[in-house]
């Protein structure tokens, strides 16, 4: 009888070994289902990090649209510090009117989205691209990482269902006027900068292509700049009656045909300048000498400083292209 107890045991034992570990093998043949990837605007509400660009994508209607998975997008996302430097909190975005949405909220955040997906490796040396408000965004990317419009991306290729989110930690401002308006307007303004440059750019010849399509970068001597030379540059009625081929040539000496933001000057590095529009001047390379300093290559003269301090005076984002105040004029 002991014996037959015993026996029963050990059955009863084994199979409970045997249930245990077929029940075993069985959880760890079931497939791991990974959680579903967010969408841009799951991304954004994932972190705490971004709940203002959250605040501002719900009270703009913007939630489902940048929650389309039919759709691909590339979001350029600002910090909530980004938001806060730029003037914007949760509670003074809820507050905006509707009108304030229409015209200031909705363009500024669709200023942030590209309509495709583009991964930081994707990102070209320097091109134009256009944002879901049809402005122009400038990308580039370089030794110091990639950059949009002058700001760097901090973190990039966060993936999305239907896209990928770059962070960044300043606000993208869409532009709202070309080179030779901004020109313009500064040279009418109380204490105005550009009337001198504004002079000189009508007596070239070049006051509608600065004003029309293109890339270009403009090192924008300031009034000051112009004066140190002295005569005929030192007055606007003087520089109206100055040689324009002398001053096309001292103009075109400035632009450039491309994108050149503050981060995509190398030290050692060389630019050249518009020579396509210069029809009567030969092409000059302008040689970086410093982080914030570049000069005519070959010339012995003193490099001229983008004055970077107070802003915004380097970096000038407009509709053709970016400025750059410069403290003497290139010759």
């Amino acid at each position: 009888m002991k014996i037959i107890q015993s026996f029963k045991s050990l059955f009863f034992v084994t199979a409970l070994g045997s249930l245990l570990v077929m029940s075993s093998c069985n959880k760890d043949d079931d497939p791991i289902v990974a959680p579903p990837t967010p969408t841009v605007v799951g991304v954004a509400q994932s972190d705490t990090t971004f709940s203002i660009l959250v605040a501002a994508v719900v009270k703009a209607n913007l939630a489902t649209t940048l929650s389309d998975v039919s759709k691909s997008y590339t979001v350029f996302a600002p910090t909530n510090n980004a938001f806060r430097a730029a003037g914007y909190t949760e509670a003074s975005i809820n507050a905006l009117s509707a009108a304030d949405v229409t015209n200031v909220l909705t363009p500024l955040l669709l200023y942030h989205v590209l309509g495709s997906k583009v991964l930081a490796a994707s990102v070209p040396t320097s091109d134009t691209v256009k944002t879901l408000n049809t402005k122009n965004l400038y990308a580039s990317k370089g030794a110091n990482g990639v950059f949009v419009n002058g700001i760097k991306v901090v973190t990039a290729d966060i993936n999305a269902s239907n896209g990928v989110v770059h962070v960044i930690d300043k606000v993208l401002v869409p532009p709202t006027q070309s080179i030779a308006q901004v020109v313009i307007a500064n040279a009418s303004a109380p204490t105005p900068e550009f009337s001198l440059l504004l002079a000189a750019v009508s007596r070239a010849g070049l006051a509608g292509v600065l004003s029309g399509p293109g890339k270009f970068t403009v090192f924008a001597p300031t009034n000051a700049a112009f004066s140190a030379l002295g005569a005929p540059y030192n007055n606007a009625s003087t520089i109206a009656t100055a040689d324009s081929a002398t001053v096309r040539r001292i103009i075109l000496s400035h632009v450039l045909p491309t994108n050149a933001f503050a981060s995509d000057l190398v030290i050692n590095g060389t630019l050249n300048t518009a020579n396509p529009l210069a029809v009567i001047s030969p092409q000059q390379t302008l040689t970086v000498t410093g982080a914030t300093a570049l000069k005519i290559t070959g010339s012995t003269a003193t490099p001229s400083n983008i004055i970077t301090t107070p802003a915004p005076l380097f970096n000038i984002v407009t509709t053709n292209g970016v400025i750059h105040v410069i403290d003497k004029v290139l010759l």
